[in-house]
């Protein structure tokens, strides 16, 4: 679609059939406010977005104002500012239809559904999750950005890093580098954007590098030429830098490189460095009910798909007694690589420690704002500790008692690999038993209200 649609008013474009057309949060306020102004319903819009348009810091261009009045008597847009910036935050998360359920939750407070904003609501405990995933996003983004020093006689930028965040946080991650970093020129590049400081400004641009082997020398040279084309010199100050970008280990190293965030190129903790692949969750995109488990398994591992081992054999058929179909449930687990040890030719599985259920909980937490399910089935003692974000939570306290929390149902029960271990027959059907209950405990939940 050409930009020239952006010229008609969201509400003309919704009334000839025509989808909203947006590249920021900026753009989608003034659609939004004029779509409220004529009373145009949620049901009735379709937006689409494109990226890379447009600078990441730019606000609503002037083609966005309405060739037509107000409707008379249209009330003017009123929204709390917590609302607003709760929206603008949700903005970032890359989740599907995110334009359309943002405008779903700003007409629902219009028509007077306050509790929208609360996490007992369904939209509304979406919307947290969202927000969540995004502040998680900027500090794990803070936190593992690694820049490699280039010779001070190769001129601006001085340093240069690579990273692939998960959500479209570019922007406040590098108003964060330009406080903290003075006057020393860097940039940032990811997949989409790159973004740059000469020491005054921040400039942005498309992708200029196509991954973290463009930082190398032998790849530098196109999309150095573009900084030089657009940068002012400036004072290098390497001792601020140095100073202010704490590594791992807590302080600088000159020469590193940021590790990438996909899931399939973590390293927030060491388990990748033995496992095959890491292993995501898999289900329809927002499932009522989702399944956490503990951590993939040797046949996990080997195939890149959660629960397919001889657990996922009982889990499937304790699923089944519960009359839930596996194809409508979100599957996954709290630590995304096999943690292993040897014995003889085979990997036995070895229980990850609490460093490394904290560190895939970044991971987890993208899951829940994404799939926002109504209900979360904890399998075993590690996913309880991850669902709840507390290393203190025990299977004994939490079994046969679905708990609220962060907007949501958590039921507990065991992890089917405990009954697979169990020795004696009858205390494995007992622990299959408590599954299967468990199971139908979480169908009826996710059929009701939210907490």
């Amino acid at each position: 679609m050409d930009r020239t649609q952006g010229r008609l008013s969201a509400a003309a474009s919704a009334s000839s059939g025509h989808p909203v057309l947006v590249h920021s949060f900026a753009q989608w306020r003034e659609a939004a406010r004029d779509l409220l102004a004529h009373h145009v319903p949620p049901q009735l819009m379709q937006w689409i977005s494109h990226k890379n348009d447009g600078s990441l810091f730019a606000g609503a261009p002037p083609a966005q104002a309405a060739d037509a009045a107000p409707p008379d008597g249209a009330c003017a847009l009123r929204v709390p500012r917590q609302l607003m910036d709760m929206l603008q935050s949700a903005a970032c998360c890359r989740v599907p239809n995110r334009w359309a359920f943002l405008y779903l939750v700003l007409w629902r407070w219009q028509q007077g559904e306050k509790d929208v904003m609360s996490a007992a609501d369904e939209d509304g405990a979406r919307l947290h999750a969202m927000v969540k995933a995004v502040q998680r996003e900027i500090s794990g983004m803070h936190a593992a950005i690694r820049f490699r020093e280039r010779r001070e006689d190769a001129g601006p930028p001085r340093f240069v890093a690579w990273f692939e965040p998960g959500h479209d946080v570019l922007p406040q991650v590098a108003r964060h580098f330009a406080a903290r970093m003075g006057r020393v020129s860097w940039m940032i590049a990811t997949p989409d954007a790159s973004v740059m400081w000469d020491g005054e400004r921040l400039h942005t641009t498309g992708p200029l590098m196509r991954g973290p082997q463009d930082i190398d020398d032998a790849g530098e040279a196109p999309w150095l030429t573009h900084y030089r084309s657009i940068f002012n010199p400036a004072r290098l100050n390497a001792d601020l830098l140095t100073s202010q970008v704490p590594t791992a280990a807590g302080k600088a190293q000159p020469g590193a490189v940021s590790s990438p965030t996909s899931l399939g190129q973590c390293r927030r903790c060491d388990l990748w460095q033995h496992a095959t692949q890491a292993v995501g969750g898999e289900g329809p995109a927002q499932a009522r009910i989702m399944l956490v488990g503990e951590q993939p398994g040797d046949q996990e591992d080997l195939r890149g798909k959660p629960f397919v081992g001889p657990a996922g054999q009982l889990l499937d058929r304790a699923l089944h007694e519960a009359a839930l179909d596996r194809r409508q449930v979100w599957i996954t687990n709290a630590v995304k690589h096999f943690k292993w040890e040897p014995r003889g030719k085979r990997r036995l599985h070895k229980s990850p420690a609490q460093r490394e259920i904290d560190a895939c909980g970044y991971w987890l937490q993208r899951e829940l704002a994404q799939v926002g399910p109504k209900v979360v089935v904890a399998l075993g003692s590690t996913a309880l500790k991850a669902v709840l974000d507390n290393p203190h939570a025990t299977l004994k306290d939490m079994m046969g008692q679905p708990v609220a929390h962060g907007g949501r149902w958590v039921v507990t029960i065991y992890h089917p690999a405990y009954a697979l271990r169990v020795p004696d027959a009858a205390a494995r059907e007992r622990a299959f038993h408590a599954m299967v209950e468990g199971l139908k405990q979480a169908r009826e939940l996710a059929q009701g209200p939210r907490p």
